[in-house]
C-alpha cells in the first residue's frame, strides 16, 4: 500500500504499526523514526522559517495568535499527484499545526484515482492510542494495532501505579511563550497520569492565549516549556521571554528549581504513540520516578 502522510503524528503512527516502508510521502516535519523517513519525498513546504523568526513574529504570521488562522504548510499537489498514493493520512485538529484535512481534500480531489483520505483529530490519551486501530483498519494491520495500543496503555498504568499516592504537584504547561499559551488537549492527561495537578487547562480543552498574570496567580509548583514544533535547544534560545517576566523569580516552580524545557515535538505536541513517552518523562520530572528507559537530557532539562 502506498502512504502519504500529511501529518507528523501520522507517520509516528505508520511507523509504530512496522509499516514505515509503504511510505512514499510526507511532510518536511516528519521526522521520527529518522532513518526510516529520510528517503521519503517531502510533499509540503513552510511559509516561512521559523528558525528565524521569533515567537511573536511566528504567531503573527499565522493570524495574530498561536493556533489560529491560516496553515503554515503549503501542499504540492503535483508532487502528490505523481506519488500516486493509495492513502492520504491527514488532520482536522489544528489549521496551523499541519495541513488542513479541508485542503488535502480539495487536492485529492482532482486525482485521477482517488486515494482514501482518512483526518485524524484526536484530543485525548484515549482518542490517541484509538488512533492506531483507526489507522491500523484501513491499512489492513488491525489486530497488530490493537495490541500496540493494550501494550502504550499497559505502561500509561504503569506510570499511574508508580506516582499512586505521592504529593501530586501543580503544574502549568506552556506551549506557545509569546503570546503564553497553555498546552491542552492531551497534555494534562499526561500530567495527571505522571502524578501531577494540571493547572490553567482542562482535559481534551483546545486552549486559548493567557495572560503572565493568570500564570503568578496559580502559582505552579512545577513549570514545564514544550512549545508547539520547538526543540528544546530553539525553546533555551528564546527562555528571556519568560525569564524577563515581572514576578518571575517568586514563582514557587522557580525558586525550587522545578522549571523544566521538554521535548515538545517527540513527546507532546503530536498525538502520536510518543505521548506514552511524555508521561514516562513527566514521571522523572515530577517525582524523580523511573518508568521505562532513563530519561535524557534531550527529554528533558532544568532551566538555569
Amino acid at each position: 500500500m502506498r502512504i502519504v502522510s500529511l501529518l507528523p503524528a501520522a507517520t509516528d503512527i505508520v511507523a509504530e504499526l512496522g509499516l514505515a516502508g509503504d511510505l512514499v510521502g510526507r511532510t518536511h516535519e516528519c521526522d521520527w523514526p529518522a532513518a526510516a523517513v529520510a528517503g521519503v519525498p517531502v510533499v509540503t513546504a513552510a511559509e516561512f522559517s521559523a528558525e528565524t523568526l521569533s515567537s511573536r513574529e511566528i504567531s503573527d504570521a499565522v493570524g495574530g495568535a498561536a493556533h489560529s488562522g491560516s496553515s503554515l504548510y503549503t501542499l504540492d499537489t503535483e508532487a502528490l499527484a505523481a506519488l500516486a498514493p493509495d492513502v492520504v493520512l491527514t488532520q482536522d485538529l489544528c489549521d496551523v499545526c499541519a495541513v488542513s484535512y479541508r485542503g488535502v481534500s480539495q487536492a485529492v480531489r482532482v486525482l485521477d484515482a482517488g486515494p482514501r483520505v482518512l483526518s485524524l483529530e484526536p484530543r485525548t490519551l484515549d482518542d490517541v492510542l484509538d488512533c492506531l486501530v483507526t489507522v491500523g483498519e484501513l491499512l489492513g494491520v488491525r489486530e497488530r494495532a490493537e495490541r500496540r495500543r493494550e501494550e502504550l496503555r499497559a505502561r500509561l498504568a504503569g506510570v499511574r501505579r508508580l506516582t499512586a499516592g505521592r504529593a501530586r504537584p501543580r503544574v502549568v504547561a506552556i506551549e506557545w511563550l509569546d503570546p503564553l499559551w497553555p498546552a491542552g488537549h492531551w497534555v494534562p492527561e499526561q500530567i495527571g497520569c505522571a502524578g501531577g495537578e494540571p493547572l490553567l487547562a482542562a482535559p481534551g480543552e483546545h486552549t486559548k492565549a493567557m495572560t503572565w498574570d493568570e500564570v503568578v496567580a496559580a502559582r505552579p509548583d512545577v513549570l514545564l516549556v514544550l512549545p508547539c514544533g520547538f526543540p528544546p535547544e530553539r525553546t533555551l534560545r528564546e527562555q528571556d521571554l519568560l525569564t524577563s517576566l515581572p514576578g518571575w523569580a517568586g514563582l514557587p516552580a522557580v525558586r525550587s528549581g522545578a522549571v523544566w524545557v521538554l521535548d515538545g515535538p517527540a513527546y507532546f505536541n503530536r498525538p502520536g504513540p510518543r505521548v506514552v513517552r511524555g508521561a514516562e518523562v513527566l514521571a522523572h520530572v515530577l517525582h524523580s520516578v523511573r518508568a521505562g528507559e532513563p530519561v535524557t537530557a534531550a527529554e528533558a532539562r532544568r532551566l538555569d
